[in-house]
């Protein structure tokens, strides 16, 4: 793997819930990106109306969305690019939690998502949609992740989290 579990990764955590309708979001301290379990755990801390999303990007090359809804094992996945998994660790981690075998023969150079394209759907992003969204190569993940929050309404609350991210 190209980063190193003791180096410090590149990249942000943010939480969006929706409770009575209203959006909100909150950064996750950086320490989550040390691992998937970290984001999850935190993730599935956060009160909302049918559960929470964690929107991780890493080094804009490629993002996770982790959905999860109340306790134990309810927690669906989305990695925005599965070649990711051959060269950082943490998307390595996501494919093995989703049971997806990417090795170099079946990456070449092509990119693809690997994991719940349905996850936003019930949330007002349907699955064809998100597919669109992550076949254009010419947007880098954060970027990704505001059209996302944007489709979903609440772009504001996530650009406002974004202006507290450490520089």
């Amino acid at each position: 793997m190209a980063v190193a579990e003791d180096d410090a990764v590149d990249g942000f955590a943010i939480t969006a819930s929706r409770e009575a309708g209203l959006w909100r979001c909150g950064v996750l301290p950086p320490a989550v990106l040390e691992s998937v379990e970290s984001c999850v755990r935190a993730t599935r801390q956060q009160p909302g109306d049918g559960g929470a999303l964690g929107l991780v990007n890493i080094s804009d090359e490629f993002f996770v969305v982790i959905r999860a809804t109340g306790g134990g094992d309810d927690v669906r996945l989305l990695l925005s690019d599965a070649t990711a998994a051959l060269e950082w660790d943490f998307a390595a981690d996501v494919a093995q939690r989703l049971d997806e075998d990417v090795d170099e023969d079946t990456a070449e150079d092509e990119l693809w998502p690997i994991g719940d394209l349905s996850i936003l759907e019930d949330l007002g992003m349907p699955a064809g949609e998100l597919r669109m969204l992550l076949d254009d190569v010419d947007l880098y993940a954060d970027e990704m992740l505001g059209l996302i929050a944007r489709r979903l309404g609440f772009a504001e609350e996530f650009a406002q989290a974004l202006e507290t991210l450490p520089r």
